[in-house]
């Protein structure tokens, strides 16, 4: 063998050699650490969906991950002392005080918003547009209120507000701008699902305070009324809200849906702190999965397994920027 082909194998095996400890090194970049990312579980079925996407993502990346029973409030101070981790779906209405302190102090990391949008108003079906010209702008709703009146309200609008043990700010808004509608109060969330599906399919008046993500949307649509926008000064100021002349007649704020970790988690594992950065979740997407779920009785596991299957191209975007 020449001397000319000796030195082009080595310098070939030399490549594949540094080619080696290069791979080898992307891959040992992830997992940083074998201790497990505790993710924080809540009360509800779309923060399950949103905790077990981030975790099969996660995994995917080949962290150790548990799944941990927490409450929305007492989450935070686990996220401070670090015996909780990772916390993908916080709504800013169902804080406590404990979170704004912990932000503040920088225990609790804002990683920046999951990509839901969320809402909280009154909703009604698309078919009502053409008894109440003018929708969804609260004018033609005032002035047409009537179209969605029943017996036992007419001349008045039916409101079907939240259950009254969940608040009355749909009650006191109707009282407060003196619109012409009554407020009834819906027995449970079951019940006020059962009474849109049954109005829907008969295609009868009905106006309901409601929120999103939520799996009835993935199954009906529904058109939200433009109700004024929520000010700071509503109480005080005259000037905002449905009337010049009244106070608390604004309507609802909106909450911001994002993500936290806890302080340390960035430098223990920096890899997963750019996935979880990179990840977003859009209304669509949750609502189709929660229909799955809560409406159709489906596991959440399967169901959030057959996501990642048929969502590859989603997640993979989120690992390579990891990787990044």
């Amino acid at each position: 063998m020449s001397s000319k082909v000796v030195k082009t194998l080595r310098y070939v095996a030399s490549v594949c050699a540094l080619a080696g400890v290069l791979a080898g090194g992307a891959q040992a970049a992830a997992p940083e650490s074998a201790d497990p990312i505790k993710i924080a579980i809540n009360e509800w079925t779309g923060q399950h969906i949103s905790a077990h996407i981030a975790g099969a993502a996660l995994k995917k990346m080949g962290y150790n991950v548990e799944f941990v029973t927490a409450g929305a409030v007492p989450q935070f101070a686990a996220i401070s002392q670090g015996n909780l981790h990772l916390q993908p779906e916080v709504w800013s209405n169902n804080v406590g005080d404990v979170y704004p302190k912990a932000v503040a102090s920088g225990d609790i990391v804002k990683v920046g918003s999951l990509g839901l949008k969320p809402r909280e108003g009154w909703i009604y079906p698309p078919y009502m547009a053409e008894k109440c010209p003018g929708l969804p702008a609260a004018d033609a709703l005032i002035k047409c209120a009537q179209a969605f009146g029943s017996a036992e309200t007419f001349p008045k609008g039916r409101l079907v507000t939240y259950p009254a043990d969940w608040g009355t700010r749909s009650k006191d808004l109707v009282k407060n701008a003196g619109l012409p509608l009554a407020a009834i109060a819906g027995g449970s969330e079951g019940a006020m699902i059962a009474e849109l599906k049954s109005a829907y399919a008969a295609k009868e008046p009905i106006l309901m305070m409601f929120w999103a993500p939520h799996w009835i949307h993935a199954e009906h649509k529904f058109d939200w009324i433009d109700l004024p926008a929520a000010h700071a000064d509503c109480a005080t100021d005259a000037s905002h809200g449905f009337k010049k002349d009244a106070m608390n007649d604004c309507g609802f704020e909106q909450a911001d849906i994002g993500k936290i970790v806890w302080k340390g988690f960035k430098d223990k594992w920096p890899a997963a702190y750019k996935l979880i950065d990179k990840m977003s979740i859009d209304n669509a997407t949750q609502n189709a999965l929660m229909l799955e779920v809560d409406n159709k009785g489906r596991k959440l596991e399967e169901v959030i397994a057959e996501w990642m299957t048929k969502n590859e191209s989603t997640w993979k975007q989120w690992i390579d920027a990891a990787g990044s």
